[in-house]
């Protein structure tokens, strides 16, 4: 068993520089409106430590599929782990996405890491899942700073 601060070799691990307030990164992380914005097409969303979170996003066939989990852990403008549950369609169907957000300078700075679930060890899947974040980091990025380009 994996101690709590140990992360699977299997993680997909991305972060990302992003020119807004820390607070309004961290709305964008914990909101219905801003996760829908950049992660998904519609979001529920229960802001708080035990709170569930409801994410529908498009499937690669064109149709929309539920995430539905847990927020795990919830350290307000700091962290926040999602548990997905291990039922449905989804790829990430009992992995865990964890955030973290820090101010640098006139920055925030925003990681990730997704772990565990059965898609992180199937390299093909794994693949898309890595692509898949590296997009919505960027998503998350022009939504904050009002459609400016990414680096």
């Amino acid at each position: 068993m994996l101690a709590r601060s140990e992360v699977p070799l299997t993680a997909i691990r991305q972060q990302i520089t992003i020119d807004a307030p820390l607070r309004a990164v961290w709305n964008a992380l914990t909101t219905d409106d801003g996760l829908a914005r950049w992660w998904g097409t519609a979001a529920r969303v229960d802001a708080r430590a035990g709170g569930r979170v409801v994410l529908t996003q498009v499937g690669a066939d064109g149709a929309p599929v539920e995430l539905r989990g847990m927020f795990h852990e919830f350290r307000p403008t700091r962290k926040i782990e999602i548990a997905w549950d291990g039922v449905g369609a989804s790829p990430s169907k009992g992995s865990r996405v964890a955030f973290q957000v820090a101010r640098d300078g006139e920055e925030t700075h925003v990681s990730v890491v997704h772990s565990g679930g059965g898609a992180l060890a199937d390299d093909g899947q794994r693949a898309i899942l890595d692509d898949g974040w590296r997009a919505a980091l960027l998503r998350l990025r022009s939504s904050l700073e009002g459609g400016a380009s990414a680096t």
